[in-house]
């Protein structure tokens, strides 16, 4: 990305706003890729434990395998699910609220005992895995967002300050010149009016 500039004393004081907006700029962006990151590991470490969670629940209740089968397809349900925005390292995140279920009216009497603790058990294990698959987003989302901010600090470290820095080296360097091309001829001039005084004299 070529800075463009003219060499001048306007552009030189652009330029110089310019950079050091970009030098403000770049720690609070470094430090908010690192948090990112750090969230980001966080965010699947906590996605991956309610998975592991969500299997050990399973594997814990293969002994009521059969009395599954005498289970009502149905009698609970989800009807909707709260999620409200957190935010993290100035990202905004999902994070889950309440889990909301429709439970169909049974005849405690006539069905088996052990359907209350049936229901208990499934929104259990819907919870475990809907909080997984949510932290599994607030996962994607940072991680997307960290790609973006690394992005921008390799934009401000590698190319745009060294740009501005090399600009505002070639404008110093030409006014330099230009001053010094000037004096260079103004001594010429003012040697060359001092010859035609003298040579007038005589």
């Amino acid at each position: 990305m070529a800075i463009k500039f003219q060499y001048n004393k306007t552009s030189l004081t652009e330029l110089g706003k310019q950079l050091k907006v970009r030098q403000r700029a770049l720690p609070t962006l470094q430090n908010k890729e690192s948090a990112l990151r750090l969230e980001v590991r966080k965010a699947k470490a906590d996605s991956e434990r309610l998975l592991t969670e969500l299997e050990a629940a399973l594997a814990s209740y293969d002994y009521l395998a059969a009395l599954w089968n005498e289970f009502e397809p149905g009698l609970i349900a989800i009807t909707d699910v709260d999620l409200y925005t957190k935010k993290v390292a100035g990202v905004k995140t999902p994070a889950l609220g309440e889990i909301h279920y429709e439970i169909r009216p049974f005849n405690a009497f006539t069905k088996p005992a052990w359907y209350a603790d049936g229901i208990a058990i499934l929104k259990e294990l819907s919870r475990l895995g809907i909080e997984s698959e949510v932290y599994k987003e607030k996962a994607r989302i940072l991680d997307w967002q960290r790609k973006k901010t690394t992005q921008k600090v390799n934009l401000y470290e590698k190319v745009q300050i060294p740009g501005y820095q090399e600009a505002i080296r070639k404008i110093k360097r030409y006014m330099e010149d230009e001053e010094n091309l000037s004096k260079a001829s103004s001594k010429i001039v003012k040697n060359r009016h001092q010859e035609e005084e003298e040579a007038s004299e005589l």
